[in-house]
This record gives structure tokens, C-alpha cells and sequence, in this order.
């Protein structure tokens, strides 16, 4: 039995109860007797107390003990493993009591459990996303769309500012040098219901603001495909390229025997994945050049139409895939209109201009007016052709014309010819496109990138059929025939942005003479044919 501190105190307090007594009384009377009794009784009580007290005490300092025997265990057993780890990269077995974590039962349902959680919350994500819209900011043009893309509105943009400066031996027939700005196009754009595609394009440029495009598109399928509105037509292989892509600032002569735009309908596609392309419609009548308005001359249409071919397109000769030839035409039938007549781009009068947009043929003869009336119908020719960092177009165009004299009566079938031939060349190694440059590396002069630079060559020729003249043009003043040889550069900084320079050498057969009524000036159109054209054109140009 262990020591206790309280059983010694009543000892001696029993001692004390027995020497009174004895002092007194020598024999312990009835209740002194009882009352050691009661004192011996809890004596032995708090000693069986005290001796429970110190058996726990023993019992926690064992359990204390071998919980940190276990404790001193693991760490040796960690450190065993972490030196394992460090040596020999090989992870020992670790043992793990049962009762040390969860059962696989219960291990594979908090996995079952988490598994659905993140199925459902990735079908709420999915669900809500079905229904935001996107927002696309980049070198194409702003984008919002639906989050199938069946609605889609794009913003885009051009904007164009040239420079003219014109080099004359002759000032009283000098060209104005000028600054203009040639294009200035917001362009919206969409798709609605997957299948309808639309697009609206003003110009702010010019002295005009004018609707160039706006037309809505059916696509059932690449391959059958309806557009009404106001587009470009058919015909004229050079005029349905971009004036955003154009390699000059200035289409050649031959585009001048096409309408530029038109309003109509038309049927349309692409067939085997672009190998065939055809389109056939219906507009109103326009004359050569003209960009129309909504109302038409006369209640006669004009029929327009076009098939081009890529017959190597799925062949795996890269050489021959970007090969193309094809065939455009239109027919009308005008009742005398002057309107019928080609556009008065570069004069006052109804004619043809030259590149640089100076008017070097009219129909102004000193009697009577000239009108379209009779058949009017154009046939093109047209070949194209790319392979790597090279691209050449070429083009041939005729426009039969019947006109007449409303003063004299005198009428003729006109036919005017035109054809041009131009090619590209990426000097620094891009692939040539008819649809915009993508510079391997844009200009950046901090990295060292110097973006794509383009060389272009092209030689046009238009002409003017001889029996224009007399009762329909004065040989005097309006040339024959213009030949124009280009050449030029273009720097595309990136896709984006694009600085532009060329040179244009034009001349002329027939007209130049003086105004018979002063020698020291001309008369129009003789302001120009009355020499040699040289015209440097500069651009700066932002499009997206």
C-alpha cells in the first residue's frame, strides 16, 4: 500500500481521543468506543481511496508511454521511408491501420459522389453557356454572336487615303496633284438563322456619301446559293476582287467595260469545294463603269452571268491547284438613254477614263446628243493563276455597244475592246493571294519584324472602235485607243495595314488638239490626250 498523507493525521488525532481518556478513565467508556470505531473505519476508507488515486496515475503514465513509444515509432518508420525516397527513388509500402482512415467502400462513395458533383456542375456551366453571347475583338473586325453562332454581327472597316501627283510636259493640259480620301467604308455584316447572311456598306469617301453594298444572301447549301441587293455582278474578273485587296490604287482599263455595282438577284455557288464556280441573275440595266442608283432607265433587265473553273484544284500538284480560267457575259436590250451609256467618271460627259481617273474618250460631238439604243452586251474572258510568292491575272473584255444620235439620227453598233495582264511577286516570301497578304512576320521594330513586301507589274490596253467617231465622238479631242503600263510596291505592315506606291505611264492614240476657239487652252477630254500620262499614286490604308 502506497504512502497517504491523511491516514497518519487521523492516527494521531485517535491518539489524543485515547490519552484523554486514559487521563480520565483508564476503561473507554460506550460512545468514545464508538466514535473509534467510526475514525478506524474511515481511515481504512481513505486509504482504499488513495490507493485507486495512485493505481490511475500509474495506468495514464503507462497509456502516456506507449503513445509516445507509437509516436517515436512512425517517425523512425517516416524517416526510413523519406531515406528510401532520397536514395533509391523507390517508395516502401506503407502499412495503414485499419482504424488509421476511411474503408475503400467508403473511399469509392465519397468518389461516386464527387464525380456526380462536378457532371452537374458541368452541365450548369454548359446550359449557361448555351445562352451567352460572344464577344470577339481582333484583326478581323469586332464580332458579337450567339453562343451556337446562329446569330452572328460583325463590324469591320476600310479607309483609304491616296495621293496623285501627276508629272506633265505641258502645263495647260497638267493633272491636279491632290490628296483624297478614296474609300471610308464601315462595314456591318452578319448571319442570322445560320443560313441568311447579310451585309451593309456605305462610303464616306468621295464628295458623296453613297450605299455601295447592301444585299442579304440564302446559303441552302456552298453549291446552291441566292443574293439579292445591290453587288457587284457577274463579269469583270479584276472588279470582283476587294478594293480592300487591290494591288494598285486604280482597277486597269479593262474594268471600265463592266458595271462596277449593280441591284438585282442572282443564283449562285460553288461546286466541289470551290473546283467550280458559277452565277447567273437578273439586274437593272447599267451602263460600262456605273455604279447605279435604285430606280432603273427602262423596264428591260439586264441578264449577267459567269462560270469559272479550277480543274486541278484536287489534284496534288501544288504547281497547277491555284490555276483558274472561266467566262462572264451579259445581255440587255436599252431604249435610248443616255444613262445606258458608260459612267462620266473623270469629265462631264459619258465615256471612259484612264487609270489614274482622267476622262480620255467621250461621246460629245458638237451636234445632238448621244444615246444608248439597241442590244448591249459584254463578253469575259479571264484566267488567274498562283503558285508559292507568285500570282498573275489575266483579262480580256469587249462591250457591244448601240448607240444613237438623237439629233442627227445616225446610229452604229459599237464594239469596244480592252484586256490587261497582271502579276504579283512576294519578295519576301508570303504566299501570293488575290484576297489580301498575311505577313510572316508584321512589322514590329522592336523584334525586328518588317512585315510583306509585294512587287506588282501590269500592262492594260483599251480600245475605242473606229466608228465611234464622226456622229457619236470628236476624233479631235478624244483618243482612239490608251495603253497603260504599271509598276509598284506595296509594304503590308500587317495584316491590317498596308502603305502602298506605284507609278502609271499611259498613251494615247488620236485627240490632244487645241480649242479652236483659244490655242492656248484644250477642250475636253483633249486636257488629257494631249500628251503622255505619268501619275505616281500613293496610299495609306487601314482595313479590318
Amino acid at each position: 500500500m502506497k504512502y497517504s498523507p491523511i491516514a497518519p493525521l487521523l492516527a494521531v488525532a485517535l491518539a489524543a481521543v485515547l490519552s484523554a481518556s486514559a487521563q480520565t478513565n483508564s476503561t473507554p467508556s460506550v460512545p468514545e468506543a464508538a466514535v473509534i470505531e467510526k475514525l478506524l473505519g474511515r481511515i481504512e476508507l481513505l486509504e482504499q481511496r488513495e490507493a485507486e488515486r495512485q493505481a490511475n496515475a500509474e495506468a495514464a503514465q503507462k497509456t502516456h508511454e506507449q503513445d509516445v513509444q507509437k509516436f517515436v515509432t512512425r517517425i523512425r518508420e517516416l524517416e526510413s521511408k523519406v531515406t528510401a525516397i532520397e536514395s533509391a527513388r523507390v517508395l516502401p509500402e506503407i502499412s495503414i491501420p485499419a482504424q488509421a482512415g476511411p474503408t475503400t467502400e467508403e473511399l469509392d462513395q465519397k468518389i461516386r459522389i464527387a464525380e456526380r458533383h462536378a457532371e452537374l456542375t458541368a452541365e450548369a456551366s454548359e446550359a449557361k453557356a448555351k445562352d451567352s453571347p460572344k464577344l470577339s475583338i481582333s484583326q478581323n473586325g469586332v464580332s458579337f454572336s450567339s453562343a451556337d453562332t446562329n446569330f452572328v454581327v460583325k463590324l469591320r472597316g476600310l479607309v483609304q487615303l491616296d495621293g496623285r501627283k501627276f508629272f506633265d510636259d505641258n502645263p495647260r493640259s497638267e493633272g491636279n496633284d491632290t490628296f483624297l480620301l478614296r474609300r471610308a467604308r464601315p462595314i456591318i455584316e452578319g448571319t442570322f438563322f445560320r443560313d441568311f447572311d447579310f451585309q451593309i456598306v456605305p462610303d464616306f469617301g468621295g464628295s458623296s456619301v453613297q450605299l455601295v453594298d447592301a444585299f442579304v444572301n440564302y446559303r441552302a447549301r456552298p453549291e446552291l446559293q441566292f443574293k439579292a441587293g445591290k453587288f457587284k455582278g457577274p463579269v469583270g474578273l479584276e472588279q470582283l476582287q476587294s478594293d480592300a485587296t487591290l494591288p494598285f490604287n486604280e482597277r486597269s482599263l479593262v474594268t471600265g467595260l463592266v458595271s462596277t455595282r449593280n441591284v438585282g438577284v442572282q443564283l449562285w455557288g460553288d461546286i466541289a469545294e470551290g473546283a467550280l464556280g458559277y452565277a447567273i441573275g437578273a439586274f437593272n440595266q447599267a451602263g460600262d463603269g456605273r455604279n447605279p442608283n435604285n430606280n432603273d432607265f427602262n423596264d428591260n433587265k439586264e441578264i449577267a452571268g459567269r462560270i469559272f473553273a479550277q480543274p486541278f484544284k484536287s489534284t496534288e500538284r501544288a504547281s497547277l491547284q491555284a490555276f483558274g480560267v472561266g467566262l462572264a457575259g451579259s445581255w440587255s436590250q436599252v431604249r435610248s438613254n443616255s444613262a445606258g451609256l458608260p459612267s462620266t467618271t473623270g469629265g462631264t460627259l459619258p465615256g471612259y477614263a484612264t487609270e489614274a481617273q482622267q476622262q480620255f474618250f467621250a461621246y460629245n460631238p458638237s451636234i445632238g446628243t448621244v444615246v444608248a439604243d439597241g442590244e448591249h452586251w459584254r463578253l469575259s474572258p479571264q484566267l488567274s493563276y498562283l503558285f508559292g510568292p507568285f500570282g498573275l491575272i489575266a483579262e480580256y473584255g469587249i462591250s457591244h455597244q448601240e448607240v444613237a444620235n438623237s439629233a442627227t439620227g445616225a446610229r452604229a453598233a459599237l464594239e469596244h475592246h480592252a484586256w490587261q495582264v497582271g502579276a504579283q511577286w512576294m519578295v519576301t516570301g508570303e504566299l501570293a493571294s488575290f484576297t489580301g497578304i498575311v505577313p510572316e512576320r508584321p512589322f514590329n521594330w522592336r523584334t525586328g519584324g518588317w512585315g510583306a513586301w509585294q512587287l506588282m507589274a501590269r500592262y492594260s490596253n483599251l480600245s475605242i472602235d473606229d466608228a465611234a467617231f464622226g456622229d457619236f465622238s470628236d476624233a479631235s479631242l478624244s483618243a482612239s485607243e490608251a495603253t497603260a503600263w504599271s509598276v509598284g510596291i506595296n509594304w503590308w505592315l500587317n495584316k491590317n495595314v498596308r502603305v502602298l506606291t506605284s507609278f502609271t505611264h499611259t498613251t494615247f492614240d488620236g485627240g490632244g488638239n487645241f480649242n479652236p476657239l483659244d490655242s492656248r487652252t484644250f477642250s475636253a477630254p483633249a486636257t488629257v490626250t494631249a500628251q503622255d500620262e505619268n501619275a505616281l499614286f500613293t496610299r495609306i490604308q487601314i482595313g479590318f
